[in-house]
């Protein structure tokens, strides 16, 4: 059976009233005591007066609200309510309804502006970075064109320092091409079953003349005495591997060490790489891994890189459904992990 609107059943509640005030006020009229008859008719006629009022303000109030709430309703989209809003409190209802779509509306936009925040600072840090070697090539061809070309102490001093400053600017470009694919999801992998532990190894003897340069030990500690098999995309953690190794290195302090440990959990294996470097302060680390977040600027430009190295190994790990972390103290050194799928 179809329900009653609020206002038909205010209708006829206040109909009962009119009937049930027009007996009583009849049967009072005829009354011999005048008192008597005042006494009933004067608050059945305020209660009449009420329910009328009451009738025709809700009618009012009810048939101008309900479109609005409809419309209200109307614009979300993603709302699964189907509730019919004439059978409820509609005034609760609107109010619950406006609330929710400020309190989207005001979530909109803050994101919004985290966007906005987070795009001038992007393209703040890209433009700082490729401004350097830009203006480094620039003096070293007006160098040259200003007589230098003919000094052989100046010549190939100054075009082998141009060539590293067009190699800086196209590892910066070749970084935010691979983090643009990645966020993209457009960088597919190719995932094959390889020995980690042998990874490690090519790396660290790869980076060992930097190392030695810090006098700093790389060594491997927990779980490497035997091969172990992941499944992943062997080119792409080559690069996460190299990066956490040079960042080991670049912030290690001098007589230091850089350790690389696994650790077996059942279909996954954690790999850990800690140092006792300079270490992190702990109000960076949410931001470690964000593209160009640098938590000691000038430190780190003097250590070379683009900023973009550890962006990377994140999206890289979060490619192959994995996680990375990053533990950190200022003066005991950082500890990265991340883990990956064991191979059967």
């Amino acid at each position: 059976m179809k329900s009653l609107e609020p206002q038909k059943i205010t209708g006829f509640i206040s109909l009962g009233f009119l009937l049930l005030a027009a007996i009583f006020f009849l049967a009072n009229f005829y009354s011999p005591n005048l008192y008597y008859s005042l006494a009933i008719s004067i608050p059945l006629f305020f209660a009449l007066s009420f329910a009328l009022v009451s009738y025709f303000i809700n009618n009012f109030i009810y048939s101008r609200i309900k479109p609005i709430y409809k419309s209200i309703h109307g614009f979300k989209q993603n709302d699964n309510q189907t509730e019919d809003p004439s059978k409820n409190d509609i005034l609760s209802s609107i109010n619950k309804e406006v609330a929710d779509w400020m309190n989207n509306r005001n979530q909109e936009i803050l994101e919004l502006k985290q966007m906005e925040k987070y795009r001038k600072e992007f393209l703040g840090n890209v433009s700082h970075e490729l401004k350097t070697p830009i203006f480094n090539i620039q003096g070293y061809i007006l160098t040259l064109l200003d007589g230098g070309l003919d000094d052989p102490n100046i010549n190939m001093l100054y075009l082998n320092r141009t060539e590293k400053s067009i190699n800086r600017m196209i590892s910066i470009v070749d970084d935010l091409e691979a983090i643009s694919k990645l966020e993209a999801g457009e960088l597919e992998l190719n995932i094959t079953s390889y020995n980690i532990i042998q990874m490690f190894d090519e790396v660290i003897e790869m980076q060992e003349i930097r190392a030695n340069e810090k006098h700093i030990k790389l060594k491997f500690g927990k779980g490497s005495e035997r091969p172990i098999m992941v499944n992943a995309d062997k080119e792409r953690m080559f690069q996460v591997v190299i990066n956490l190794i040079v960042n080991s290195i670049n912030y290690g302090k001098k007589g230091g060490q850089t350790t690389v440990s696994f650790y077996d959990m059942d279909n996954r294996v954690l790999v850990e790489i800690k140092d006792n470097g300079i270490g992190i302060a702990e109000e960076h680390l949410p931001r470690i891994f964000e593209r160009f977040y640098r938590a000691d600027k000038s430190r780190s430009r003097e250590q070379g890189g683009t900023g973009l190295g550890l962006a990377i190994v994140k999206h890289i790990i979060e490619a192959h459904k994995q996680r990375i972390n990053v533990s950190s103290k200022v003066g005991q050194g950082t500890s990265f992990t991340f883990t990956l799928e064991k191979a059967p």
